[in-house]
């Protein structure tokens, strides 16, 4: 019972793995058919900026499954050019155009960037193409959080989307576990074991505040946002058996949600403020759904014996989850709307999913490095890091 048992306070999982200074992450992409997509040249930009931004928006591009870029001059549907010239203080002027097969003109801005800012604003144009060309919110400007460990140190790690630019926002020689996100992305909330024993902290990811808002007797688990920011649902053994609670950020005490002589846990949000779970009250950890303010749970899954760690997409159709089947875990979704359950990865100890905010994508981890998976399983990400790394969540589009 992987993720179940570890939801619920087990610890083997988090493993002293290799210091975050040699935690460069890279991308690999794999996708069903070699060269498949959207054929989309892009030229190297004018201009001389340190920043190659014109390799970040084909990556960007690339990594959607949708589009095969290729080189400056060639053959293809659309057309990326653009230029990077020095303007002001140690910042620059950057121009794109994108432009059909004919050369019409498709979009075209202009950004005035610090130096610092080159990558980002070659994510942002990655993003504008990438909305054009689908009428899709794009991920390349988002973020992710994950935990790794080394050197006797758990670490909370904030990256880009595509993994660059790894930023530590929490050191501690005690484990930590489950993050996640605020809906606004400003915050995070985690379980850690300082003082050696579980309690529930949030932190703001800017400025590092941290507030312990839950250090009950027994397990502390699992924390997830509502979808107005103010509530956070956790797990809580306080009172015997571990249980769903909600707690008003505004105040110290935690409601109960759940009733049952069984393991209830791992909560999430839905956007109509009902939560699913995962619950072992009928033999075998399975998903559950409740309402608002608790009450009757429904069954989600029937799938096997083994269906745990919850997450839903943003619109609320999907729940994707770990599956088990012929001893192997996979990441597999649910769609609440047909019912339709299918499996998306190909197995071993995948753990952990976590939807992308446009709800296409769904990064998770094979117990050594991070992976993603589109919801329909046709396009595949390896986050290739030196050291494993657990518990991956993709930031909300926010600030």
């Amino acid at each position: 019972m992987k993720s179940f048992v570890k939801s619920v306070g087990a610890l083997a999982l988090l493993l002293a793995v290799g210091s975050l200074a040699h935690a460069e992450l890279t991308i690999d992409v794999s996708k069903g058919i070699e060269g498949s997509g959207i054929p989309i040249a892009i030229s190297p930009f004018a201009g001389g900026a340190s920043e190659n931004i014109a390799a970040v928006i084909a990556s960007d591009l690339k990594r959607t499954g949708k589009f095969a870029p290729q080189s400056g001059g060639a053959q293809a549907d659309y057309s990326v050019t653009g230029q990077a010239s020095p303007g002001g203080a140690r910042g620059y002027v950057v121009q794109f155009k994108l432009a059909g097969a004919q050369g019409s003109q498709l979009l075209g801005m202009s950004f005035d960037v610090p130096s610092s800012q080159l990558r980002p604003v070659a994510h942002r144009i990655s993003d504008l193409i990438y909305e054009k060309l689908t009428g899709e919110k794009g991920l390349a400007g988002t973020k992710i959080a994950f935990v790794t460990a080394g050197g006797g140190f758990w670490l909370l790690v904030v990256a880009d989307a595509d993994g660059q630019n790894p930023n530590v926002i929490l050191r501690s020689s005690q484990p930590i576990m489950s993050p996640s996100w605020s809906p606004d992305g400003s915050r995070l909330a985690y379980v850690s074991f300082e003082g050696r024993r579980p309690q529930i902290v949030v932190q703001d990811v800017y400025s590092g505040a941290r507030r312990v808002v839950s250090a009950a007797p027994g397990i502390n688990g699992a924390p997830s946002w509502a979808p107005n920011g103010q509530r956070l649902a956790f797990t809580l053994s306080k009172d015997g058996n571990p249980e769903i609670y909600a707690l008003d950020l505004g105040s110290q005490n935690p409601v109960r949600l759940t009733s049952a002589n069984a393991i209830d846990t791992e909560p999430v949000w839905l956007p109509d403020g009902s939560l699913v779970f995962t619950s072992d009250r009928g033999g075998s950890p399975q998903v559950y759904r409740i309402g608002p303010g608790g009450g009757a749970a429904q069954r989600l899954t029937f799938e096997g014996d083994y269906n745990a760690s919850p997450t839903a997409s943003p619109d609320g159709r999907y729940i994707a989850m770990v599956h088990r089947r012929g001893g192997q875990f996979y990441i597999a979704a649910l769609d609440l709307k047909t019912r339709q359950f299918r499996v998306l990865t190909s197995g071993g100890l995948d753990e952990s999913p976590s939807f992308a905010p446009n709800g296409r994508m769904i990064i998770y981890s094979n117990g050594r490095q991070l992976n993603a998976v589109s919801v329909d399983g046709g396009v595949k990400q390896d986050f290739v890091l030196r050291g494993r790394v657990r518990d991956p969540v993709w930031a909300p589009y926010g600030r």
